[in-house]
């Protein structure tokens, strides 16, 4: 027979009307509906969408069958079970999807006795299974034991509804309170269907029984070790749980790595990695122990970072040098104007390491204030030399593992600076500068400075042992250049680890070169201006380095240039000019009125007020000693936060004036009876050293005498109870200052020549220098008011 004739046949067979002793047959998977409870069915197969519309249609009920093999699409009879249970269907919703959702309470078993064909759903003859009305006391002891233990096994369970344990305690009959709890317990499909085939009434309760209890205590088991496993586990326990709970979810899902891929990947890297032997057995013996350790463990994470840090460490990897002199200079004098002994030495340097690839040569140590080209010079030795630039800034640390690195046991631990920048770099063998160096701190987490002993030692770096690392690791092949501001903060033993050069701060001239050659490109470009829409004269550079900036570097200086070039950018933009040629006269508009005025024309020629020279860490300055007399017992007031070096220097000032009183035609009786109060100006600004000694001391000669001094002359120098003027530091910072403020006769210490050569020619040039051995020199010059011969002077330039 076609199917064509079959499917004839079950529409005339769905025309009539249904036989009375028959069922409405649903098959079902994985579900049994026991009497009197209320199931929710979802169909979806031709025949049981049919089969429910028909029971719907003619109000008749329906016959619940659980498939043998819940794979079976179509079943046949001999698929289903032979017995199910009656249900009537209480609600019947068609869902968007084309599947019918049912709502079924169970009436009664049956036993199907034969399947009847030609039907478009099945259709079967069936016996109606009463169930038993037994009654004896031994019914009635296992229905209590029954409901008893069931109300157990409620409480064990977490969120039970209390509906559900209202229902039980109100069932009375036996077979219904048996039929509930076994709908109610989470048993397999088999298990159910085994129990609902069960029609004795004694046979059914005893097997319900045993599986309560066995669900029971399964439950207690599994609370008791949820309440051990609380108290134990500690919280990575629990995140491990979770991660392990996750990665079965993922693997579920086909969303989990293949961790055996990944441990062949890193034994692939091991391998490539050049270590030395010791590095790749720590490595081999780490990811070891990652293989045997769970995904969700704590130190998996742990473990595998360390692995990537030491995998990602150049340990083999070396930059090709090809050091070429001529070319060394022309990149130095490219990246940088003047500084010619510094670079006489740089190339000293390099040319010996080229000879000697091998030796150990002195590492260098840039010192000099700020914006003088310290950090840039490094970039340009690493250019010279073809080698990778990486740069660790010093300032502030006072923890010693920011050098050598945290141990792995601390949460979060890295590397230190040293080993982060070699990753960094990719190459065993960069120029590594480590900038500000002097702002070294201590604490109570060790002395960085301490650990850089061993880095910056050619004998020991060849095995520095990083604490997070655990293995050495070569530095040997690793150019350092250091940087200072001020080199005495560095600690000794640090210091004598390197050679330091000094990089004095620059002229005006120096400083406009500067600009021109680099500065006003620069800030061209990043104005968005080209050569012929910005250009600005000489004159106005200079004018803008007198008065409108005041250091030893050039960042103000760039910074300057940065205003007026954004000015003309701005006037540009909106259409007002097209180009702008910017001259002295222009500035002001950009740059508001000059910040810094002459020194000279500040000072006030009256006696007591002498000029000193001093240095700072950003470079020289000029300082105003200013004493008066007033009535009083002979004391000496200092005021202007002076250190007590300074302050000890006009103490010895004034002891050396009171000894040689008769020689400087000073009357006892003026030292005795007046009060000497000696100010330097900028009070907020502490002040200390030596150096201006015999600023005070002549001074305090201007004042007793009533002679005033030059004000074109400034001094420095330390003084002693002699009258001898002792050699003091950073003169050419010194005279650079003096330039600046307009003085032309400069008063420094005879035992100072050693430094003229420090000076640049055009200052010599511009300036008058007399240098002096005893105090009385000073005051011969700074104290007349000619500028014919000079007395008792040791030497003019």
């Amino acid at each position: 027979m076609s199917d064509d004739d079959q499917e004839v046949r079950e529409e005339q067979a769905t025309e009539h009307r249904l036989p009375d002793d028959t069922l409405i047959i649903l098959p079902v998977r994985n579900m049994v509906l026991f009497p009197d409870l209320v199931l929710p069915v979802t169909v979806g197969r031709k025949k049981s969408i049919a089969a429910a519309q028909e029971a719907v249609k003619n109000d008749r009920p329906l016959g619940l069958l659980l498939q043998k093999e819940p794979d079976v699409a179509d079943p046949r009879p001999e698929d289903l079970h032979g017995m199910g249970t009656v249900a009537s269907v209480l609600r019947y919703v068609s869902g968007e999807d084309g599947n019918q959702h049912l709502v079924l309470q169970g009436q009664e078993r049956f036993r199907v006795l034969e399947f009847i064909p030609d039907y478009p759903f099945m259709l079967a003859r069936v016996e109606h299974v009463r169930e038993p009305e037994d009654a004896d006391p031994e019914i009635d002891a296992r229905m209590l034991t029954l409901r008893e233990r069931a109300m157990e096994a409620l409480k064990l369970l977490p969120q039970t509804p209390e509906e559900l344990g209202a229902a039980i305690r109100s069932i009375e009959k036996p077979g219904l309170l048996t039929d509930a709890i076994a709908g109610y317990l989470d048993l397999k499909p088999s298990e159910k269907q085994e129990i609902l085939e069960l029609v004795e009434l004694k046979g059914r309760m005893d097997k319900v029984q045993a599986l309560l209890d066995y669900r029971v205590e399964v439950l207690k088991l599994s609370q008791k070790i949820s309440q051990r496993t609380q108290e134990t586990m500690t919280e990575r326990q629990r995140e491990a749980l979770l991660r392990e709970q996750l990665r079965s979810i993922q693997q579920e899902l086909g969303e989990a790595d293949d961790k055996g891929e990944e441990i062949r990947e890193l034994e692939e890297k091991i391998a490539r990695a050049g270590m030395p032997e010791e590095v790749e057995s720590q490595a081999r013996k780490e990811l070891k122990r990652l293989e045997r350790m769970p995904e969700g463990a704590a130190e998996y994470s742990m473990t595998r970072t360390y692995l990537d840090w030491l995998l990602d460490l150049p340990w083999s990897t070396l930059s090709e040098e090809h050091i070429e002199i001529e070319q060394a200079r022309q990149i130095l004098d490219a990246d940088h104007y003047g500084l010619e002994r510094i670079k006489k030495r740089i190339l000293e340097h390099l040319a010996v390491h080229k000879l000697n690839p091998e030796g150990k040569s002195p590492i260098l140590c840039f010192v000099g204030p700020p914006g003088v080209g310290k950090t840039s010079l490094g970039q340009s030795i690493a250019r010279a030399m073809g080698r990778e630039f990486v740069r660790a800034s010093l300032g502030g640390l006072h923890d010693e593992a920011e050098i050598r690195g945290h141990r792995r046991t601390y949460i979060g631990a890295l590397p230190g600076n040293i080993i982060q920048g070699i990753r960094k770099a990719g190459t065993r063998n960069p120029l590594f500068m480590l900038d500000e160096m002097d702002k070294l701190g201590a604490g109570v987490r060790g002395d960085p400075s301490s650990a850089l002993l061993e880095v910056l030692d050619p004998e020991q770096n060849s095995t520095f042992r990083d604490n997070y690392l655990e293995v050495p690791f070569d530095l040997s092949r690793v150019m350092f250049v250091g940087t200072a501001n001020v080199p005495d903060q560095i600690p000794g033993p640090l210091r004598d680890r390197m050679e330091m050069i000094e990089l004095p701060g620059y002229t005006e001239d120096e400083k406009v070169e500067i600009a021109k050659r680099y500065l006003v490109p620069r800030q061209r470009e990043a104005s968005g201006l080209d050569e012929s829409q910005f250009r600005i004269t000489d004159a106005a550079l200079h004018r803008i380095v007198s008065d409108y900036t005041r250091e030893a570097g050039c960042r103000n200086l760039d910074r300057v240039i940065g205003s007026v070039a954004r000015n003309v950018a701005v006037k540009i933009a909106e259409g007002s000019i097209e180009s702008a040629h910017v001259d002295v006269d222009d500035l002001r508009e950009p740059l508001g009125p000059p910040r810094f005025e002459s020194e000279v024309a500040m000072r006030t020629s009256v006696p007591g007020v002498a000029t000193g020279l001093a240095w700072t860490p950003v470079g020289g300055d000029i300082l105003f000693i200013e004493a008066s007399r007033s009535p009083g017992s002979g004391k000496l007031i200092l005021t202007g936060q002076l250190g007590d070096v300074m302050k000890e220097s006009a103490q010895a000032a004034l002891s050396l004036i009171k000894a040689r009183a008769v020689d400087l035609n000073i009357e006892q009786e003026r030292l005795e009876k007046s009060d000497i109060h000696v100010h330097v100006p900028a009070g907020a600004i502490p002040k200390d050293g030596p150096s201006a000694g015999t600023a005070i001391y002549a001074a305090l000669v201007s004042l007793l005498t009533e002679r005033r001094v030059r004000k074109d002359v400034a001094m420095t120098g330390e003084i002693t109870l002699r009258g001898l003027v002792l050699p003091v530091g950073g003169i050419k910072e010194k005279v650079l200052a003096a330039q600046q403020a307009g003085i032309r006769t400069v008063l420094l210490p005879a035992r100072n020549r050693k430094d003229w050569e420090d000076i640049p020619e055009k200052v010599r040039e511009n300036l008058r220098f007399h240098w002096i051995e005893h105090v009385e020199d000073a005051i011969s010059i700074a104290l007349r008011d000619d500028d014919d011969g000079v007395s008792r002077v040791f030497a003019d330039r």
